[in-house]
Formats: C-alpha cells, sequence, structure tokens
C-alpha cells in the first residue's frame, strides 16, 4: 500500500496544530485518504510534540512507525526526530544553530537524508512576522517538496486565519518564500506523487466532532461536564455549536455532579450525557449503581488514557476495559459500547442513548485519546440511519404505580416521564417493590434482583448487535480479535499482508457475545489478540467465557496508538 508519511515537531506552543490542520485539509482537498493524530506532553507550555500525517490515493486508516519526511521547526524537533525518518527520507529545518546538533549530519548520512535547512526565523522577520512564523516559511519549503501547486495549500491557509487580514498578509509572504527560496536553496528534491484523478466525496473529520454530531444527531438536549483530557474536547464542541442546537452546557464543579445531572435529566425525559476519563469515572461510580437500581437511564463517555494515577494525561490506552464493565458496588445490569474511528463514533453515541432508554440502563461508551484526536477522511455521515428509540411505555392513562417495576419476562418494565401520567412511583435507590417502596423482604428482595440483573441481562444480551468480522471468512493464515482503534492497524495491514488475515472486532463489548466468540475460533485456527493495555483485559474475558486459548497477544501499552508495522510485523513473526 503505497502512502507518503510527513511528521512536522518542535516544541509546542510552535504552531504545529495550524501547519497539520492546513496541510490535511490540503491533501484532503487533492482528493488523498488521509489519517492525522498528533502527540504532546501534559504541560502547559513547553515540551516537544509533532503532528504526523499519512496520506494516499488509497483508503488508509492507521499510521505508520517511520516518516517519508520530518519538518522540525526547531532544535526540539531536530533532536527527538531525526531517527523517525525512513532510510532515504528528507529532513526540513530551521534551526540556526545545527551545527551544534550532536552528529546531525552523520546521523543523516548514515542512513541517506538529505538535509534541506531555511534559515526560516530570519526570513519571517524580515516579513514583519514573528518567531512562530517559523510554522509558515517550512510549510511552503515543504509543500515544494511534496510538488503540490503553491494555490492549493495558500487556500486552506485563508480560511483558517481569515479573521487575523495583517497575520495572514505575512503568512501568505512566509509560504511563497518557502516553497520558493532562490537565495537559499537551489537544489530542492521533489517526491513524484500520484494523485487521484477522481476525487473522493469524504470529510475529515475526529472522533471529538464525531462523537459531538452523533450525539446532537440522537436527540442530546443537555451536556454536563468537568473538563479532563482527552474528553474536554467533546465539552468545547457541543458548547460552541450550542447556539445553533439548543443544547444547555454546564461545566460541572466535579465529576459527581456532571453524573449526577445527567441522570437526573435522563430521569426526566432529557437526552443527557457526560463524558469524562478513567480517574473522573471513578467518582462516578456510585451514581452508576444508583442508575442500575433505579432503573434510570444513563450515557457516559469514558475517554482512555494510560493510568492508574494521573498516568499519561495526553496519551492514549485502551486501559479501562476491566474499569467499564465491573466498576460500581453491588450486581446490576450494564452496557458496554467502544469507539474505534470517526464513524463508529458518530453512530455508537447514538446506540448508546437507545438502548440506555429502552433497558433502562447504565450505558458507557469506551473511546481513547487516539480515537478522539485523530482526523481520518470518511464518508459523510448518513443522518437518520439509526431511528431514535425511547422505549417510553404507551397507554399512560392504563398505568399503576406497580408497573414502574413490574416483574416481566424480559425484565424490562414500563418507563415514563414524571408528570406525563397520573400513576406515580417512588424512585428508590434502596432495594424496592414494584411501585417502588423499600423492601427488605428476602422474596421481594430476589425477585427484583433477578428481574433487574439476570432477565434484563439476558434481554440485552440477546439483543445486542453481533461483532464484525474483516477480512476473510474463515480458515484463516492468523486471524485477530480486538476492539476499540486496532481496528485502523488491523484494516490496513490486511490490505497490505499476502497471508489470509481475518480480525473479529467487538464495538459492543459488555454483555460479550461468546458465541461469535467461539465460532470466530472453530472457524480459524490460529487466533491471537490484539489491545492497547498490558494484560489483555477483552482477552481474559473471552478465555474465561469460551474456555479457548489464544495462540498469541499483541499488546501495547507504551501511549501509542498501534500503527500499521506493529501489526505487519507480528504476522511476518518480526519483532
Amino acid at each position: 500500500m503505497s502512502r507518503t508519511v510527513v511528521k512536522i515537531a518542535g516544541e509546542s506552543g510552535m504552531g504545529l496544530l495550524s501547519v497539520g490542520q492546513i496541510i490535511s485539509n490540503a491533501l484532503k482537498d487533492l482528493g488523498f485518504y488521509v489519517v492525522s493524530d498528533r502527540e504532546f506532553p501534559s504541560l502547559i507550555k513547553g515540551g516537544y510534540s509533532n503532528v504526523q500525517i499519512d496520506f494516499s490515493t488509497k483508503e488508509i486508516r492507521s499510521l505508520s512507525e517511520k516518516a517519508d519526511i520530518v519538518v522540525a521547526l526547531d532544535r526540539h524537533g531536530l533532536v527527538e526526530y531525526i531517527d523517525d525518518i525512513k532510510e532515504g527520507g528528507i529532513l526540513i529545518h530551521g534551526y540556526e544553530k545545527h551545527q551544534i546538533v550532536p552528529e546531525l549530519e552523520q546521523r543523516c548520512k548514515k542512513r541517506n537524508v538529505k538535509i534541506l535547512y531555511l534559515p526560516a526565523r530570519e526570513i519571517a522577520y524580515s516579513f514583519g512576522g514573528s518567531t512562530i512564523m517559523v510554522n509558515m516559511v517550512l510549510m511552503g519549503l515543504l509543500w515544494k517538496v511534496l510538488g503540490f501547486d503553491l494555490k492549493e495549500v495558500e487556500d486552506d491557509v485563508k480560511k483558517k486565519f481569515a479573521s487575523k487580514p495583517k497575520l495572514l498578509a505575512i503568512d501568505l509572504k512566509c509560504i511563497k518564500y518557502g516553497y520558493n527560496p532562490k537565495k537559499h536553496l537551489k537544489d530542492i528534491p521533489q517526491l513524484k506523487i500520484k494523485q487521484n484523478s477522481k476525487k473522493p466525496k469524504k470529510i475529515l473529520i475526529d472522533g471529538t466532532k464525531a462523537i459531538a454530531l452523533g450525539a446532537i444527531q440522537a436527540g442530546l438536549r443537555a451536556y454536563y461536564a468537568y473538563p479532563m483530557s482527552p474528553s474536554s474536547g467533546i465539552l468545547t464542541y457541543i458548547a460552541a455549536t450550542s447556539h445553533d442546537t439548543g443544547v444547555i452546557v454546564k461545566q460541572a464543579e466535579d465529576e459527581i455532579t456532571a453524573a449526577q445531572l445527567a441522570m437526573g435529566s435522563m430521569h426526566v425525559g432529557c437526552r443527557a450525557m457526560t463524558a469524562t476519563s478513567g480517574g473522573g469515572f471513578d467518582l462516578m461510580t456510585e451514581s452508576v449503581s444508583c442508575a442500575g437500581i433505579t432503573e434510570t437511564p444513563l450515557v457516559i463517555v469514558i475517554g482512555q488514557r494510560p493510568g492508574p494515577g494521573t498516568g499519561l494525561p495526553t496519551w492514549t490506552c485502551q486501559g479501562d476495559f476491566d474499569l467499564a464493565i465491573n466498576a460500581g458496588h453491588g450486581e446490576y445490569p450494564r452496557i458496554v459500547i467502544a469507539c474505534s474511528d470517526p464513524e463508529s463514533s458518530y453512530e455508537m453515541i447514538q446506540h448508546a442513548f437507545n438502548f440506555a432508554e429502552e433497558y433502562q440502563t447504565p450505558t458507557i461508551v469506551l473511546s481513547e485519546k487516539h480515537v478522539y484526536d485523530c482526523h481520518q477522511t470518511v464518508d459523510l455521515f448518513k443522518h437518520g440511519k439509526i431511528p431514535i428509540k425511547r422505549g417510553l411505555a404507551k397507554n399512560l392513562n392504563k398505568l399503576q404505580p406497580s408497573d414502574r417495576y413490574k416483574l416481566t419476562e424480559s425484565g424490562v418494565s414500563p418507563r415514563w416521564i414524571p408528570g406525563t401520567s397520573k400513576a406515580h412511583y417512588h424512585a428508590n435507590s434502596d432495594e424496592h417493590e414494584s411501585d417502588g417502596t423499600l423492601t427488605e423482604e428476602a422474596g421481594p428482595v430476589k425477585d427484583m434482583i433477578d428481574k433487574r440483573h439476570v432477565r434484563k441481562f439476558e434481554t440485552i444480551k440477546k439483543n445486542l448487535p453481533k461483532p464484525r468480522l474483516i477480512g476473510v471468512k474463515k480458515d484463516a493464515d492468523i486471524s485477530f480479535i480486538g476492539w476499540g482503534s486496532s481496528i485502523n492497524a488491523i484494516k490496513d495491514a490486511i490490505k497490505a499482508s499476502k497471508k489470509k488475515v481475518n480480525y473479529l472486532h467487538f464495538d459492543f463489548v459488555w454483555p460479550i457475545n461468546k458465541e461469535a466468540a467461539l465460532k470466530f475460533f472453530n472457524e480459524n485456527k490460529n487466533v491471537h489478540l490484539i489491545e492497547g493495555n498490558l494484560h489483555g483485559q477483552l482477552g481474559k474475558l473471552i478465555e474465561q467465557e469460551t474456555g479457548k486459548k489464544f495462540k498469541g497477544k499483541l499488546l501495547k501499552y507504551d501511549g501509542r496508538p498501534f500503527y500499521l508495522e506493529d501489526v505487519t510485523n507480528y504476522i511476518d513473526g518480526k519483532k
């Protein structure tokens, strides 16, 4: 699979994100498939970071491990990312004192890396710019190396900085000089990158906006949150669009309040949600248990980052699987759904609202920092594809108080919005009778737990969608089972590999569909696990439920997503 990989690196605050967005959008406009993500430290200021952009004329979904071109905006970019360049690649930089960087030329010469240097700060100053405009000068040079028309990137710069006309004028001068720096560089290599003759109709979007848009599409009316990386972007986006959507947005004083506001709103018929990270969810678990016993719909999104404690606040993982399916006291049913990319983020949050209301149970949506921040070119979202299902009782005039927690065969009792029927009930967080009145009698207690946890759990299990099968149907040379963002590297690896590869992907991870896992094991003799955590948490659950054992486990827990090469090397038996 042919792709080109660009990495822009330097100190945080050098305008890396802006450059990454401009280039990604320009490449998308040219008709390329794009995958872009950023790495940044958990510091208010300083530290080094990078934006990586992979693009191709064919569909790609994951990042590659090494870059064809590294653009280093400063010393940080040079020192930290030289070794990320492929054999025969290109280094573009603007660090004036590059002579003092230890073994810079030797390290590049050893791997046949060509160095292109521009005194970018001096150039930016000459046009009346500032140090940060180094990014514009080097972006112009990058665009020249890529071999594309200058106008394509200029158009996206104009869109990005249209509200700052004075600065925009300087930016355009910087880019133009970087694109054609006759006084400083004459021998500029240009990559011969083929373009699609027909531009695919795609959008470039990340998981943060996708999950927010999906929630709005699902009828979200209130959003409550306490800021916590990496979920803060959802709060920012929903708040920024609230004047258009009418969604009520409240920043709570803590995660406990956010969860209880969401639960209270759902109780009175308002579709509401909250999003947090693992540490914030720890504080919410008492409210989750309360929703479990009162059978109140509750939707919570967990944006996963490595832990425990504060961990790596700005990095990614799949380490909160056990937390999501087990956290909280007592026994009650819950649903856990996992996002893997922008499309699934948009759709899974809609399913979460439907299932939470239909089955009157907490529904937890697992996402990841990588899913939130990774931009991908995807098809336009289809509005109305997932109908809104409220699960509300009909014939309101015939309802009795005892209907609310009625002992039903399915475990699902009638639910109505308070005030819509003359029948009233107690929404009691103590164990209760069918009308919600407290009881501690052995018989009614057992009956209610059987209804709520045994029968409802089985009903949920029967009605959740099945896992997705990708690749050959059966008899693969090597097979994988996984969830979350792992799917992206697997999809690309299946296309790149000469072997027969398939993959069973769980969007709905709890209750686990053990029948689908068993069938997959029986039809494929070399099944491996892929997970972004140390212990293979989904894998342990599947082994426990099915009695089957994985032949091997591809696990990653260093804060980075799975790269394409992580999977292809594993398939080929390389370490």
